[in-house]
Formats: structure tokens, C-alpha cells, sequence
């Protein structure tokens, strides 16, 4: 009997074992979205064309809610009057249906702005007493909540319930788990989360969504004009963590974002910016064509979002000389838009 037994548990975890090491393969058309810039006021659906003529088919729509120092209340415009209209409910909801009208596809991806002295890095957040968690996650349950109804009610195709907050799933795992049924309940599409580069194989309700989301600011080279090839093999201890982590979860990894600025160093530290260093709009195409030369082709990822795009983009003066564009993450009106339209319409 208890040869038996041993032999049967073998089994299962032999089985086990093997599930774990079965390549994920996303067998959908991938993702080729961007990250749309909430408009504070309202806009026309003209607005989304431009993302329609470089081939993407997704836009992410981000929504901000802030939390300031001294208290643990989160905010958000719940009025359709207030102030940036494209981050209010009803004005998330006409911009859904906007870009469904263009034919594109949508995620809707809740940001918390961290207002603080000492971080505003959402992955830093972090209260003194379980009385200000508590408030903290009342009222940020009541968004995510919120958002999860305007993106049932117009048919959004994904809802990204929450962007880079590490230390929050650490020291208060059962909210997660909580919220994620909840808005189960009221929204019936696909689901995910936005952890950061460094820590989403600390995660601990993936297998509770529909895809491992990642934003994808992973650090390359510290080169500060490096060429194509030197950017792509940056990619490759990235790229076979990645694999090994999906195929762990088994689930498909989306870069909820991916992004670089149009400046120099813009693949080292990602992230970081770098408004201050000279202007690379070489540099910012290039690291674009390494990720898709590199990344694009592994069965295991689902797609990306590129950060970010703006409504209206206007060019600012600057000392009196020239108009520039006023943030260098966007590929607006530089080389890179080219090589996303051509990369996007490719794949």
C-alpha cells in the first residue's frame, strides 16, 4: 500500500514539475498599444487616429488618483465637471467609447499619484498604523471599484487594477486578493496588474489574472549613445528571466509599459529622467527597434504599451530659439513614431 501511494505521489509531482516547465505560447494576436494621456478637457474622437496610423490596435487609458502626505485618504475627480475630464468616470467612459469607434481595443489602468516628502514612488507607499492602511484601502477599493464599473459598462476589453505598489502587497497581501474577487464581480473582461521591472516576481496573486503585467523599464546599457546591436543584447539576461517566469507562473507577460525618452542615456536607467541630458531621437528609435527585434517574437509575450501619447501634442518654445515637444518619453512627431508604425504594421 505504501509503495503504492509513493508511486502516485511521484506521479503528481512529477506532472506538477512538468506543467512548470511547459513554454507559455499567447496565442491571440499581441497587443501593439500606447499609453494615452488623460485629457483635461474633453476631446473629439479625431484624437485616436493618429494611434490608428502608426498600426497599434490598444490604447491604455490612465486615470490618476493621488494620496498626499498627513493623510491616507485616497483622491480622485469622481465628477464629470472637475478638473481633467479624461480622468474622471464619465470622461473615461467617452473616451472609450471613442477609441472603440476608431477601432481600437482598450485597458483601462488605474495610477496612483504618491504626493510625499519622502517618496513618490507608489512602490515606497507606506502607512504608520493599520487605522491609516485601513482608510488608505477604503477609499483606493472604492476607485479601483469605480473604474472596474465605467470599464464593464463600456465594454473595455482589459482592466489593469493597479500600477507599481510593492511595498503595499507585501505588508497587505489580503487586500489584494480581496479586491481582485471583487472586481471580479463587476467586470467580466480579462484582467492584470502593473508591477515594476525590478520586482514582479515578488507577486503573489498572478495566477488569480489573465496576465503577468510588467512595465518593462529594464535597464540595457550604460552606454550613452550605444548602437542597435549593443542594446539588443542588453535584453538577453532580461528576456530568459522573463521566459522562466512565465513559464513558473504559466501565464502570458504583457508590458503594461515600455518606454524611452528621445535623450541621451535614455537605456541605462529607463525610468529615470533624463529631460536635463541632450536631445537622441536616434537613440530612443533604436532602443525601440531593439525591443522589437529582440522581445517581439518570444511566444511567451502577450504584447506592449508604449509610454506614453499625448491628445492635442503641441510644441513648446524653448529659450526663445526653437519649439520642442514638452516631454521626452513620447515618440510623437520624432523617428521613433516611424519605426512603431513600421514595427507594428511588420508584426
Amino acid at each position: 500500500m505504501f509503495s503504492k501511494i509513493a508511486i502516485i505521489y511521484s506521479f503528481l509531482a512529477f506532472n506538477l514539475i512538468s506543467c512548470q516547465n511547459q513554454a507559455v505560447i499567447f496565442e491571440d494576436q499581441k497587443l501593439k498599444g500606447v499609453c494615452f494621456v488623460a485629457p483635461p478637457m474633453p476631446i473629439e474622437a479625431n484624437e485616436f487616429e493618429p494611434i490608428r496610423n502608426i498600426n497599434a490596435g490598444w490604447v491604455a487609458l490612465t486615470p490618476y488618483g493621488f494620496t498626499r502626505d498627513g493623510n491616507p485618504s485616497f483622491m480622485y475627480n469622481k465628477s464629470s465637471d472637475g478638473h481633467w475630464w479624461g480622468e474622471s468616470p464619465h470622461g473615461v467612459a467617452e473616451c472609450v467609447k471613442m477609441a472603440h469607434e476608431k477601432g481600437l481595443k482598450v485597458m483601462l489602468k488605474p495610477h496612483a499619484w504618491v504626493q510625499s516628502a519622502a517618496s513618490s514612488f507608489t512602490g515606497d507607499l507606506d502607512f504608520k498604523t493599520d487605522a491609516e492602511w485601513l482608510v488608505f484601502e477604503k477609499t483606493f477599493g472604492e476607485y479601483l471599484l469605480d473604474f472596474a464599473k465605467v470599464a464593464d459598462s463600456t465594454n473595455t476589453e482589459m482592466y489593469c487594477i493597479a500600477t507599481e505598489f510593492e511595498n503595499f502587497i507585501k505588508k497587505r497581501p489580503d487586500f489584494w486578493h480581496k479586491i481582485i474577487k471583487d472586481i471580479r464581480k463587476v467586470y467580466k473582461g480579462k484582467l492584470t496588474y502593473a508591477e515594476n521591472w525590478d520586482s514582479y516576481d515578488k507577486v503573489p496573486f498572478w495566477n488569480e489574472l489573465d496576465f503577468i503585467g510588467v512595465d518593462g523599464y529594464f535597464p540595457l546599457t550604460d552606454e550613452k549613445s550605444p548602437d542597435l546591436a549593443t542594446i539588443r543584447s542588453g535584453w538577453e539576461k532580461h528576456k530568459n528571466e522573463l521566459e522562466k517566469f512565465s513559464r513558473k507562473i504559466q501565464k502570458p507577460i504583457l508590458f503594461t509599459e515600455m518606454g524611452y525618452q528621445s535623450t541621451d542615456f535614455t537605456t541605462h536607467k529607463p525610468w529615470e529622467s533624463y529631460s536635463k541630458h541632450p536631445d537622441n531621437d536616434v537613440l530612443q528609435a533604436n532602443a525601440y527597434r531593439a525591443f522589437f527585434e529582440e522581445m517581439w517574437q518570444e511566444k511567451w509575450l502577450a504584447g506592449c504599451f508604449v509610454w506614453k501619447w499625448f491628445p492635442t501634442m503641441k510644441r513648446e518654445k524653448k529659450e526663445g530659439k526653437k519649439y520642442e515637444f514638452r516631454d521626452k518619453y513620447t515618440p510623437q512627431g520624432k523617428i521613433g513614431e516611424e519605426v512603431l508604425k513600421d514595427y507594428f504594421k511588420k508584426y
